[in-house]
Order: C-alpha cells, then sequence, then structure tokens
C-alpha cells in the first residue's frame, strides 16, 4: 500500500498551526519534536517542519529555503464546498489572494500562505473534473498504459 503526507516547511511552528488551523479546520495530531507537528482534517496528514529561512533544504544545491511568495512546481490543491467561505477565512488567517476564475468544472483561486507557499482552493460544481474528461484523448503506450493524448483511443483496443 502507498499512503501520501504532506511536509511544508515554515519559519515559525506556532504561527504555522495557527494559519492552517484557522484558514482550513485543521486540528494537531502529535508532536513529532518541537519543530515538527501533524495536523489532521485532510485526506492525508500534513507535517510542518520549523527550518531557518535562507538554510539549505538539501544538500547539493545551491537553493535556499525563503519565506516570502515564490513558485515552486508543486503546490497544494484543496477542495473545498464553499469557495467564497474558504477564501474568507484563509485570508482572515494571513493568505494573500491572488487569482479567481470560473471553470467549466467549478471555480479555483490561487492563493499564498504567510509563509509564501502557493496553494488553490477548488469548488467542483455539477460533474467537476468529469466535464472536463474525455476518452479520446486517450492511446496506448508501449507499457501497455493507457495517457492522455489526442492520437489515439484505447478502448478500440480492448
Amino acid at each position: 500500500m502507498t499512503n501520501l503526507l504532506v511536509n511544508i516547511d515554515v519559519d515559525n511552528i506556532e504561527r504555522a498551526i495557527l494559519f492552517y488551523q484557522q484558514a482550513f479546520g485543521l486540528t494537531v495530531g502529535r508532536w513529532l519534536a518541537k519543530d515538527a507537528v501533524e495536523l489532521l482534517g485532510l485526506d492525508c496528514p500534513l507535517y510542518l517542519l520549523q527550518k531557518d529561512p535562507a538554510t539549505q533544504p538539501c544538500p547539493n544545491t545551491d537553493a535556499r529555503r525563503i519565506y516570502s511568495r515564490h513558485w515552486t512546481p508543486v503546490h497544494l490543491d484543496i477542495i473545498v464546498s464553499d469557495i467564497e467561505s474558504a477564501i474568507t477565512a484563509a485570508v482572515k488567517a494571513g493568505a494573500q489572494v491572488e487569482t479567481r476564475n470560473d471553470a467549466p468544472w467549478g471555480r479555483i483561486a490561487t492563493l499564498a500562505d504567510p509563509f509564501g507557499h502557493g496553494f488553490c482552493l477548488l469548488q467542483f460544481i455539477g460533474g467537476g473534473y468529469d466535464v472536463i474528461s474525455n476518452e479520446q484523448f486517450r492511446y496506448e503506450t508501449s507499457h501497455g498504459e493507457c495517457q492522455y493524448s489526442q492520437e489515439k483511443d484505447c478502448s478500440e483496443d480492448k
């Protein structure tokens, strides 16, 4: 079995706990150390790890931790039933709203937490992502797995 957990580096763990509690209603599960805490209330555990600014996140990199707004290729998408209430709670807790958009599948807002990490709030409406899924974009790969493309429909091969 494979499970997912999420770790988020922050520069002040107490402030981060308050933010994630107030913004998303998360609760402290357990403390793993004075600088590491588990938060519960999402589909997977969220771990806050206190790390000093400008420290190296891993060996063999020139990258340094920053807690002002920064881009990362990985972010959280948090599904909510009422996006306006969720935005209000997140902003009240200290988040900054960056964008709000409607999409065929629902609504999305992009925000940043007080530690510079981006996240999205999503509200599915109607069929959610099923509205945009389309079997015509699937094709057979050399490994026999279906992947998305406009090239071929996998259902023809089965």
